[in-house]
């Protein structure tokens, strides 16, 4: 018993040496100071290292944008990384296996950091959230992470990953609890959703959009609830209840300035949208045979574009040697198939595979009240709005212009399921697994999917404070 009750604490011990009090390993790599060109664009921006961050990922432009709070109490846009690799296709992970990377808003915490991944340094989505587990989603471990190989996640060069793990560790550091972390199909444009107004995923997309327009107007973080298996946005229930994922979005209240600004830019975008329906803006689809990255890859080039931080371009990791490791190279030679979607054009016979559609939005009661919100030009930070909103434009159930040139809106209305609704979206059959990194000691390789390597102890299943060295 006393040599049982001394290995034990031998352990903890090790243990103790390899994390510190804050979770986050004593390995240079996850300790790694802020490159001095990036604190200098930090300063020349009114922000400090420790000024809470917010993350936006697109998957059809495959940029990654880190935005700060500077001196006006306002995210503003740091930087924006090229992503080295995603896997799937546009639209939302559904199930485990899909190779679907995943679309909509999370919040990230320290112990969703991982400084001890095998692909460099990581951090977890923390897929499902409310809304995909209300929606019947499943999936798990889904990483921003390094080394340039996916299967479900977004990955960047071990370069692009050092940098944005300290740029969320020192905002921790700071004061931030979590930081959010928003993930889209695509730049939510009028451009790309006429192009994209009749893919299966639209009502989904144009739910995103709600949550992204509230960020663009205020350059707040906005504060998301689930209700009625919707997400909704910047809005609390009017009585004060806490709201259900599942159950329907009861009466809901709305900060007036903000629900304005949010409305007249929708109003915009519609309009903009419509124009460019009548102009003759094909409706498309794209195909990937297995995601993709971004141009600047394909590319002998290097360096930094644009004088706002542009888009940091890395064909290499910190030296000229290639990206070896890249996950299946050769789905990326031709990029998508661009499909011409026609109302009365056959479906051709292709492999298939499961992705959720969300149904459109049940119009939601709510009121709008008076708040002390700051209007977006003035420096004032507008006062916190709390949590939860509703799922929809408002109570009015008539159709915008917007709504009418869209072929999805003269489907009738389909009743909320238990499940999300399964539509055939075309993607390669049995994609092979991606390559395994190197590995520079005798451990085995590992896959980049968490799931399948050893299961950890019930301590480790029950927290993500303390990493296993050999997890993502």
């Amino acid at each position: 018993m006393f040599k049982r009750v001394a290995l034990i604490a031998v352990v903890g011990l090790g243990l103790a040496s390899c994390q510190d009090g804050n979770g986050y390993s004593r390995s240079a790599r996850a300790n790694a100071p802020l490159p001095a060109a990036t604190l200098a664009l930090m300063s020349e921006k009114g922000m400090t290292k420790s000024s809470p961050i917010l993350i936006r990922a697109y998957k059809k432009e495959a940029e990654l944008e880190v935005w700060k709070k500077d001196t006006s109490g306002r995210y503003a846009l740091l930087k924006t990384y090229p992503i080295c690799r995603w896997s799937g296709q546009l639209g939302p992970k559904v199930r485990e296996g899909d190779r679907q990377a995943p679309e909509g808003f999370y919040n990230i915490t320290p112990a969703q950091m991982n400084p001890n991944s095998n692909y460099f340094l990581s951090f977890d989505t923390g897929f499902p959230n409310a809304y995909d587990r209300a929606n019947g989603r499943s999936g798990s471990y889904l990483m921003v992470h390094g080394a340039c190989s996916s299967r479900g996640c977004y990955s960047m060069t071990d370069e692009q990953i050092a940098e944005i793990y300290a740029l969320g560790r020192e905002a921790f550091a700071g004061g931030q609890r979590s930081f959010q972390f928003q993930a889209y199909p695509f730049r939510m444009t009028p451009e790309n959703m006429a192009k994209h107004r009749k893919d299966p995923n639209i009502a989904f997309w144009q739910m995103l959009k709600r949550g992204s327009d509230n960020f663009e107007v205020t350059r707040e973080e906005p504060k998301v609830g689930v209700c009625g298996r919707q997400y909704v946005f910047n809005a609390v229930s009017a009585s004060g209840i806490r709201l259900d994922p599942v159950a329907a979005c009861p009466t809901l209240r709305e900060d007036e300035a903000v629900a304005s600004a949010v409305k007249a830019k929708q109003q915009q975008d519609d309009a903009k949208v419509a124009e460019l329906v009548r102009a003759g803006t094909a409706a498309v689809r794209l195909v990937y045979q297995d995601g993709g990255q971004h141009k600047s890859f394909s590319t002998a080039s290097s360096g930094f574009g644009g004088s706002d931080g542009g888009v940091m371009m890395f064909a290499a990791r910190s030296s000229a040697k290639p990206l070896d490791n890249v996950s299946r190279p050769e789905a990326l030679l031709n990029g998508p198939e661009e499909i011409v979607l026609e109302d009365s054009a056959p479906k051709a016979a292709q492999p298939v595979v499961a992705v959720a559609s969300a149904a459109p939005a049940k119009p939601v009661a709510t009121e709008v009240v008076s708040t002390s919100t700051a209007p977006r030009d003035e420096p004032a930070t507008p006062a916190p709005v709390l949590a939860s909103i509703g799922a929809g434009d408002g109570a009015t159930p008539k159709k915008s212009f917007f709504q009418r040139v869209m072929s999805w809106t003269d489907a009738a209305p389909k009743p909320a399921a238990p499940a999300a609704e399964a539509i055939q979206q075309t993607v390669p059959a049995a994609a092979p697994l991606p390559p395994p990194r190197q590995q520079s000691s005798n451990k085995p390789a590992s896959t980049d999917k968490r799931a399948e390597l050893p299961a950890r102890n019930a301590t480790e299943a029950s927290s993500r404070s303390v990493w296993p060295l050999s997890l993502f």
